[in-house]
Formats: structure tokens, C-alpha cells, sequence
């Protein structure tokens, strides 16, 4: 294998990981607060083609990430006030906000098929990307180094913030954290929204980093590996990148394989496709018989507050 062709599969497997990332990123805070958004998805096709109808009409990219970021942040309010505040089954009201999303954004999309679109280009200048070897390192668009600071920022922001310990009393113990005069439902608030636009930047990484043009569900069950990650990793930020990068290598594997040539021919490209699905399915099934598999998880994880009178 080449060095040049190293280094192809490396920058492809960075942009395929990185919607994965920041979306999980910003599950991962929401189930700290002991909330089960399951409709990640739904606020990713959301946000998807926020993104792109923004660029298409504009031309502007920042302008899409941060409108994606707020529609993904509506969406989710969505489900908070159904969760949070009427205590609807946050399981079935996830799934609902994926069926929404999904529709939602089909219907705005329509006209648009397959229209392009100019994708983001890298944050650093052309000349510092020339090298095969340094374009490993700047040759990225700035939602790339986002997701890498981001897995910093959860980390810091859950370990070693106030805030943060917060957050992670009212996931695990939210008649305590009442008790003591914090705000469950606003603290839980606040999670949620941040997870929608986290959600929201994720699925504007598709119309600007991977695709340049709309097509119906082009977020193809990322928000699903995203949520399967989350307990993958533990609710571990760095474990989280490492799972995230796990997925956008066998992600990649599939379009090399579809290229065709080398080992990877010998698989059918239809099998590499299904492989991160059936890894998701694996790696739950296999937490799910660990004995201990549940001591990570927040206690209060997908139950709704209810403070005694």
C-alpha cells in the first residue's frame, strides 16, 4: 500500500468520523443529566438540510453551521418540553423526534435533489497542506479541529467544572441535587439543548464535508451508531473518539471496497456497508451481559423527574 493512498484513507476516515463524533459528543452530555434522547438522528436530518438550504441560498458556510446548530437546538426543545415538562417516555418521544426529523426534512428538501452546493474548505492556508504528510495534520475544515477541541471541552467541562459536577449529581441522584436547590429540569434543559446542537452541527458536516447536495436520510443511521457509542464508550469523551474513529475506519473500508482492486474487493461491498450496523448491534449486545456494564451508566438515566411533595 502506498503512502499516498495512507494518507487518502486517513483524511477520508477523519471525515467520516467526525459528524459520529460531535454528535455523540453532545448525547453523551444529555445522558450525564440523566436523559435518553433517542432522537439524535431526527435532529441530525434536521440540521443536514438547514446546512445546506443556508449555502445553497447564500453561499455562506459559517452562517449554515450555526443555523444547523439552531434547528437542531428547536428540535430538541421539542422533545424537552414533552419529556421534561409533561414527563412523556422519553424512549418513544426520541423515536418520535427521529420520524419528525426525518419527514421534516424530506419535505423541505424537496426541489433540491441532488443540487450542489461548495463544500467548506480547509481552516489553514492551501500552502501548509502541500506535503502528503502535513496535510494529515492542517489539511481540515474547521468542523474537524471543532470535534477534536469539543472531546477536550466535555471532558474539562464534566470533570473538572462546577457546572459540570452539577450536571453529573442531577444524572445520577436528581431528588438529591433538588434537595440541595439545584434545578433538575433546568439543568436537564440546558443538556438537551446543547445535544440538539450538537446533533445540528453534526448533520451540517454532510451537505459541507461529505456530500455537497441534499438526498433524503443522507445521514444514512449515524445518529443511531452515535447514540450505540455513547454506551460503547462508557460515557467517556476519549473513548468516545476512539469509538468514533473505529466506525469512520470500517466506514471507509466500505468505499475502498467499492472502488474495488486490493484485499478489500475480495468482501462484497454490500457486507462492509452493514458491518458499523452490525458492529452497533454487537458492541450493545456485549455491554448489555457485562455484569458491571450498568455501574457506568448515570442512575437516573431515562426516568423523569418526579420531586416528592
Amino acid at each position: 500500500m502506498s503512502p499516498e493512498l495512507i494518507i487518502a484513507i486517513i483524511v477520508t476516515v477523519v471525515g467520516a468520523s467526525t459528524p459520529i463524533l460531535i454528535a455523540a459528543l453532545g448525547e453523551l452530555v444529555v445522558e450525564r443529566s440523566g436523559v435518553l434522547n433517542l432522537g439524535v438522528e431526527g435532529m441530525m436530518l434536521v440540521g443536514a438540510i438547514t446546512a445546506f438550504l443556508v449555502v445553497f441560498l447564500t453561499g455562506n458556510h459559517y452562517l449554515a453551521i450555526l443555523l444547523a446548530a439552531a434547528a437542531g437546538v428547536a428540535a430538541s426543545m421539542i422533545f424537552g418540553f414533552l419529556t421534561l415538562s409533561l414527563s412523556a417516555n422519553q424512549t418513544a418521544t426520541g423515536l418520535a423526534l427521529t420520524i419528525f426529523g426525518t419527514g421534516l426534512s424530506a419535505l423541505a428538501g424537496q426541489g433540491y435533489s441532488a443540487r450542489p452546493v461548495t463544500l467548506l474548505g480547509p481552516l489553514f492556508p492551501a500552502e501548509l497542506a502541500l506535503h502528503p504528510i502535513w496535510r494529515v495534520l492542517f489539511g481540515y475544515s474547521a468542523l474537524v479541529y471543532f470535534s477534536f477541541a469539543l472531546v477536550f471541552a466535555v471532558w474539562w467541562f464534566l470533570k473538572k467544572s462546577r457546572a459540570g459536577l452539577i450536571l453529573r449529581a442531577v444524572g445520577e441522584n436528581d431528588l438529591s441535587a433538588h434537595s440541595i436547590g439545584y434545578s433538575v429540569i433546568g439543568v436537564r434543559y440546558a443538556a438537551v439543548a446543547f445535544g440538539g446542537a450538537m446533533a445540528g452541527i453534526a448533520g451540517a458536516c454532510f451537505p459541507l464535508l461529505l456530500t455537497p447536495q441534499w438526498a433524503e436520510r443522507m445521514t444514512a443511521g449515524r445518529g443511531w451508531i452515535a447514540v450505540a457509542l455513547v454506551v460503547f464508550a462508557s460515557w467517556r469523551p476519549f473513548r468516545l473518539l476512539a469509538g468514533a474513529y473505529l466506525f469512520g475506519l470500517v466506514m471507509t473500508m466500505e468505499l475502498y471496497a467499492k472502488a474495488g482492486g486490493g484485499p478489500l474487493s475480495a468482501i462484497p461491498a454490500e457486507l462492509w456497508a452493514a458491518m458499523p450496523y452490525i458492529a452497533t448491534v454487537v458492541v450493545l449486545v456485549l455491554i448489555s451481559i457485562r455484569r458491571d456494564a450498568s455501574n457506568n451508566a448515570p442512575a437516573c438515566l431515562g426516568k423523569p423527574f418526579l420531586p416528592s411533595n
